[in-house]
């Protein structure tokens, strides 16, 4: 494996070079220079390149790519190992977000944890794999775009690797070291109700839409979504995340906004899911209630644990002594879009979801190399069945 302080190294330039998600805001020279992907991307392809290992860099949106490494194995299919590039923002952190600092066996700085940590990781386990005789399949790492808005990195991924055998893949997020076959998906959408405004001083003219729209929130504060709990997610849940209402202190609302994030289980189409509670939150207040259709749609995964790139990472976590038992995660990542491409996934890597997105980001370096060496072993380990061809 690496040799000592390589991860802290490696680790400590990707935090450097910011690469905060504009969420679908410019990019380059009319935007904040924090914002977008590139400069990372570019980062990761020279480093790479530095070390033998062919990588390519290609732009999703313009200004924001993706970048793609390949060693190549004795076989011809290969393994991803994929992971994300931007991060959130850093307006309210408590620590220099860029600086990587290292105290306690811990680097700090936003994306540490989420999700340059886990990238660090995918990195060096290419490098020592590419380092010695080729594995017996080979390995695509790929750090992408806009993960944490709208996955559009992912799904630019998917139409490159178009036609390639993919064996599965491990998508790199903070899961504390346990590989995670199961994860939640998530619908969100706005209501909006519609009462009159008034004078504040007469109300009983007016419809207070606030008022009205507090029916709803009890309602969906006090049910809970009708779907069977799974066995390593639990229950399906929903909740509200914002409201907006009012004009002026001395006016009677006529109009008020919720958005709603309803997280799903699989076999929960999410679509589906909006179009029952639709009909649910509209019949609460006929007439004065608009629910629009979802600004975020995502699916749930449920990979097999039997199956040959999560076994084979259970088996590689035994050997280092570590737990081997799969779990589930209530956040997304990108391992739904590539499992409904056909290619089955598994998520983890370094450092705990408590850590990621937080006001002193961190994760432990110890964990990282870990990480790394687990995911080596897992390749080198690895046997297939059939091939599956990206789609």
């Amino acid at each position: 494996m690496a040799a000592s302080g390589e991860a802290a190294e490696l680790l400590a330039a990707l935090v450097g070079i910011a690469s905060v998600n504009p969420r679908g805001g410019p990019v380059g020279a009319d935007a904040a220079p924090h914002l977008g992907e590139a400069a990372v991307a570019h980062y990761v392809r020279d480093w790479f390149t530095a070390r033998g290992i062919r990588a390519q860099v290609r732009d999703v949106l313009p200004g924001r790519p993706n970048v793609v490494a390949t060693v190549p194995g004795r076989d011809p299919r290969m393994v991803l190992l994929e992971s994300h590039l931007d991060t959130v923002e850093i307006d309210d952190m408590s620590i220099d977000p860029f600086a990587g600092t290292i105290q306690d066996g811990r680097l700090y700085g936003r994306g540490a944890c989420d999700a340059k940590g886990p990238l660090t990781a995918f990195m060096l386990a290419a490098a020592e794999l590419a380092a010695g005789p080729p594995p017996p399949f080979g390995v695509i790492v790929a750090g992408v775009m806009d993960e944490e808005h709208a996955y559009r990195g992912v799904l630019g991924l998917l139409d490159d690797l178009a036609g390639t055998p993919i064996a599965g893949a491990i998508v790199g997020e903070p899961t504390g070291l346990v590989p995670a076959t199961a994860h939640k998906g998530c619908v969100r959408y706005t209501v909006r109700v519609l009462g009159t405004a008034g004078h504040s001083s007469r109300p009983e003219e007016a419809v207070n839409a606030v008022t009205l729209m507090a029916r709803v929130i009890d309602h969906v504060a006090g049910t809970s979504p009708d779907a069977a709990a799974h066995p390593l997610l639990g229950a399906a849940t929903w909740c509200v995340t914002r409201i907006q209402g009012g004009e002026g202190p001395n006016t009677v609302p006529g109009r008020c906004e919720i958005d709603i994030d309803r997280r799903t289980l699989p076999g929960e189409d999410p679509l589906e899911v909006w179009q029952r509670e639709r009909a649910e939150l509209m019949a609460l207040i006929p007439g004065r209630i608009e629910v629009d259709e979802p600004f975020t749609v995502d699916y749930a995964l449920d990979t097999p644990a039997a199956s040959a790139v999560p076994a084979a990472l259970r088996g590689a976590l035994e050997a280092a002594g570590r737990d081997a038992s799969v779990r589930g995660m209530p956040f997304g990542t990108d391992a739904s879009k590539l499992a409904r491409a056909g290619i089955a996934s598994v998520v983890f890597g370094p450092g705990s979801i408590a850590d990621a997105h937080s006001a002193n980001e961190s994760v432990e370096l110890a964990e990282v190399e870990l990480v790394a060496r687990v995911v080596a072993d897992t390749v080198r380990s690895l046997q297939l069945g059939e091939e599956v061809t990206c789609d």
